[in-house]
């Protein structure tokens, strides 16, 4: 089963996530952390580059592999996974930038960049731990409602409603690109550990979707319960149409204290 972890909010859920980053990179200096974006991960990685820092931890090592990027948004494009990745988390961090990899979305090569971004992957040995975010429908990456769960890298139309919820970085919903390059579902899910953060009531249906409801196309995020080692860290608002909430709770505070996230 998901485990699921209750939080009074997004700071305590990202401290929590942070620390057992940490935990990871000193016990595997070479680790493989799947990089989401948006504004769910965000004060991870602040907390994240905070006790590198501290500490002078070596993440020299480390390795990340972001989840997806826009075709045809210009790499320097503040809104360009390439851009936002590298600002939030390769130069706060201190990650090796050469370590840090960003599927390809320039449109003359598209066709073929899904397979070079999964032999990338393959190459690094795979995806230790994968940070996820999740969209109010439901998606993951940037796979929508319908993608196959059995998909890989590849290239995604966007739903209008995604486009909308994202023009609010951008200066208008016309200058946001209508297709993307995304891991699938399928390679998301061989990473080892999945730790997905949901929080707002606006996320709540999703969550409900994701964690009680059938395993369906039409929920990618639901793709979590095949998985054997998947973490959710929700706030009440995002817990709200839980039914089985209270065991949840009890699950978490009463797990054997040898066993980790």
């Amino acid at each position: 089963m998901t485990e699921v972890v209750v939080v009074k909010n997004k700071a305590q859920a990202s401290r929590i996530v942070s620390d057992l980053l940490v935990k990871s990179i000193l016990k595997n200096p070479k680790l493989v952390l799947g990089l989401a974006t948006g504004s769910t991960p965000l004060e991870v990685y602040k907390m994240l580059a905070s006790s590198v820092k501290k500490q002078g931890i070596d993440v020299s090592g480390v390795r990340g592999f972001a989840l997806d990027e826009y075709v045809a948004l210009p790499k320097g494009h503040h809104e360009s996974y390439h851009f936002v990745i590298n600002s939030t988390v390769v130069q706060p961090i201190g990650l090796t930038p050469e370590n840090a990899h960003v599927p390809s979305g320039d449109a003359s090569t598209i066709q073929r960049a899904g397979a070079e971004y999964e032999e990338l992957i393959k190459a690094s040995g795979g995806v230790d731990v994968q940070i996820l975010g999740i969209g109010t429908d439901g998606h993951i990456g940037f796979n929508e409602p319908g993608s196959s769960l059995a998909s890989r890298t590849r290239i995604k139309t966007l739903t209008e409603q995604t486009r909308l919820n994202n023009a609010q970085f951008f200066s208008s919903i016309d200058e946001v690109p209508s297709h993307a390059i995304t891991q699938g579902i399928g390679t998301i899910l061989e990473a080892r550990h999945l730790v997905l953060m949901a929080f707002g009531s606006a996320k709540a249906k999703a969550v409900a979707n994701t964690l009680e409801g059938p395993v369906c196309a039409f929920c990618p995020a639901s793709a979590l319960q095949l998985h054997p080692h998947a973490t959710v860290f929700v706030d009440q608002d995002a817990a709200t149409e839980l039914q089985n909430i209270d065991y949840y709770k009890w699950s978490y505070e009463n797990k054997p204290s040898w066993q980790e996230l």
